[in-house]
């Protein structure tokens, strides 16, 4: 059996930032200790499912704000997760957490239940623009939870950042990147900014109060930092992604993320989460109270969990279109030939021709007869890409 993936959805936060439209919730921590339960029991269901011991060579905790979790009961998680699935030699467990939410013992305690890499939500270096965003921390916050959990033992860190904010300049944006290639992360992630219906950055532009963020702009700050980056040492494998080299040449690239984009099973746990087994998407239910009532009142099939609220049967016809557009994304590899061929028995243009050959014309798409991917140009416009590969 091939080796999944499984991610862990936290929904729980202190505050809603206000570009968040994630599935999270505020106040609600008094619910904490029966989530957990809850999550152990879904995590239970699914291996006892299976008529074999599943293979498993990532984690990873996501939300929300998973360093909300005392370190007890992230601990009975780790136990059932290990107790219940086969956990790979060298398997790879990331927590996403907010600076200014941890303490040094905390990721010491981490480091102790087998986590092994940690994923800051930064987001910018600048106390105005963190303000814009809701943001809870403080420059000096990312600051002292990188020295943290350095010193527990953490030796693969990551930092978020977003660019394209309204009222952001290049030279502002210049700022975080250099700040954040300062404290020497083995990983960032570099996400443009998009106003989301229903938050209320939405709400101020609604009302005039924020401009809607400027693609040129945008474009622009995402070229220098593809050029800054790669002076850093970071090499680029995803539109949105850069990792540096370890001491044995191998590319710390988020191997969960990567799991996603070479349409890998993966299962997904918690409320909201989505999962890929057997060859069908799943959601499960998004509210907290929900969800925990579901878990211990109805009976999974799997590999479906109690919780599911939809699925979606992915036909051959639709992977190809999935492994088409989550396996561009990788500016590096792409989608390769011969993995395309392997999955489905046919090569790609014989399936998106028309596509292919359109997109190369334009300069978006390149091919070097072992794999296809994006340009440089291709990158910026990945969207428009993307969308000749969704539906029929």
């Amino acid at each position: 059996m091939e080796p999944h993936s499984i991610y862990l959805h936290i929904p729980f936060c202190r505050h809603r930032c206000g570009y968040c439209d994630f599935n999270t919730f505020a106040g609600l921590e008094d619910r904490i200790p029966d989530y957990i339960e809850a999550l152990i029991q879904e995590i239970r269901q699914a291996a006892a499912g299976s008529s074999v011991r599943i293979p498993v060579h990532t984690v990873f905790f996501g939300g929300g704000t998973p360093s909300l979790i005392p370190a007890d009961l992230m601990g009975r998680v780790t136990a059932g997760l290990g107790e219940a699935f086969d956990l790979l030699p060298g398997y790879e467990m990331t927590l996403e957490a907010n600076p200014g939410t941890v303490s040094a013992q905390y990721l010491r305690e981490l480091c102790g239940m087998g986590f092994n890499r940690i994923s800051y939500g930064m987001q910018s270096a600048r106390p105005d623009e963190l303000r814009l965003l809701e943001r809870q921390h403080s420059m000096f916050d990312v600051i002292e939870a990188v020295q943290w959990a350095r010193e527990a033992g953490f030796d693969n860190l990551s930092l978020d950042l977003i660019y394209g904010l309204p009222f952001q300049g290049l030279a502002d944006w210049q700022q975080t990147v250099e700040m954040a290639v300062a404290l020497h992360p083995e990983h960032l992630s570099l996400y443009a900014l998009t106003i989301e219906e229903g938050t209320p950055l939405h709400r101020m532009r609604r009302k005039g109060l924020i401009a809607e963020p400027d693609d040129d702009i945008a474009a622009d700050m995402y070229e220098w930092a593809t050029d800054r980056l790669e002076t850093a040492g970071f090499a680029p494998y995803e539109i949105s992604n850069w990792a540096q080299l370890d001491g044995q040449g191998t590319l710390l690239a988020c191997r969960h993320n990567l799991q996603y984009w070479l349409a890998r099973p993966y299962f997904g746990f918690g409320a909201g989460a989505h999962g890929y087994v057997g060859e069908v998407r799943a959601a499960n239910v998004r509210g907290v109270n929900e969800y925990i009532r579901r878990i211990w009142h109805n009976t999974a099939h799997f590999p479906l969990g109690a919780a599911v609220n939809e699925t979606w049967p992915i036909d051959p016809r639709t992977a190809m279109q999935e492994m088409m557009m989550v396996g561009l994304r990788l500016v590096e590899s792409g989608v390769e030939r011969a993995d395309f061929l392997r999955r489905f028995g046919t090569h790609p243009e014989d399936v998106f021709g028309k596509e292919l050959h359109d997109l190369t014309g334009k300069g978006l798409l390149e091919d070097n007869g072992e794999r296809i991917r994006l340009t440089r140009r291709g990158r910026l416009l990945g969207n428009l890409v993307f969308m000749q590969f969704v539906g029929d």
